[in-house]
């Protein structure tokens, strides 16, 4: 199989997406089942296909125990099957599969597929999103946006955009719909890595919320605050962000 690590994060993510889009559209499962099958079928799928087209890296994923010798290793796989689980059980579009590839800590190649809008969006020939209109858009969790979130808004005059998934949010940004993604609730490397990949490679900046790096394949995979939005905001958003509250 070719060595072109995005272009087998790209193929295994889209593949898992529309395996996911199957289920979903046979009817026999709804829910929490729905949901449960889904994060099932697609982790077993991804899992089988790395472990055959890459033996020797190392996978972290959200469905999986985290196996310590993995930290030992420089190049891991960090994949979250199903980002989004309660949007794709409901019906919704704005979930999606994530499968990226950290080397020495950093997001290097990976791939988000958003099936149910028929896209997938890959660290290979990404393209930068442009500058956006006249009012800076900011994605947000549609049911608890950061407490951060709404304090960068309402100094930017920002207007706030609900939706689902970390993934589906990220890309939004990825895609010109939205500028800033800025999240601090509380998140894993699963969430972020294939979106900061992705970003990276379509000249957005991304940092935690205090501007230093990411880092993944780490002991502890809790990596609870990201910020991804166009560069020529950054710094605006980080003066917001050190202002007393």
């Amino acid at each position: 199989m070719s060595r072109d690590d995005a272009a087998l994060a790209r193929k295994v993510a889209e593949t898992a997406g529309d395996i996911l889009m199957t289920l979903r559209d046979s009817g026999l499962l709804e829910g929490k089942a729905l949901g449960a099958a889904g994060d099932a079928v697609a982790n077993a799928f991804i899992l089988a296909v790395l472990r055959e087209a890459r033996p020797e890296d190392a996978i972290l994923s959200e469905e999986e125990a985290a196996e310590p010798a993995r930290l030992a290793n420089a190049r891991a796989w960090i994949v979250d099957p199903l980002d989004g689980t309660r949007e794709y059980s409901e019906g919704r579009a704005d979930w999606a599969v994530h499968v990226a590839l950290a080397v020495d800590g950093h997001a290097t190649a990976g791939a988000v597929a958003l099936p149910a809008q028929a896209q997938t969006i890959c660290t290979a020939g990404c393209t930068s999103p442009g500058q956006g209109g006249d009012r800076i858009r900011m994605v947000v969790s549609r049911s608890r946006p950061a407490a951060e979130a709404l304090k960068v808004a309402a100094a930017l005059g920002a207007e706030l955009i609900p939706m689902g998934s970390a993934g589906a949010k990220a890309m939004a940004v990825v895609r010109g719909e939205a500028d800033i993604y800025l999240h601090s609730g509380g998140q894993y490397e699963w969430d972020s890595c294939a979106p900061v990949a992705v970003a990276q490679a379509a000249g957005l900046h991304v940092s935690r919320i205090d501007g230093s790096k990411l880092v993944y394949n780490c002991a502890d995979p809790y990596l609870p605050d990201l910020l991804i939005c166009r560069a020529d905001l950054s710094e605006r958003i980080f003066a917001v962000l050190r202002a007393p509250a």
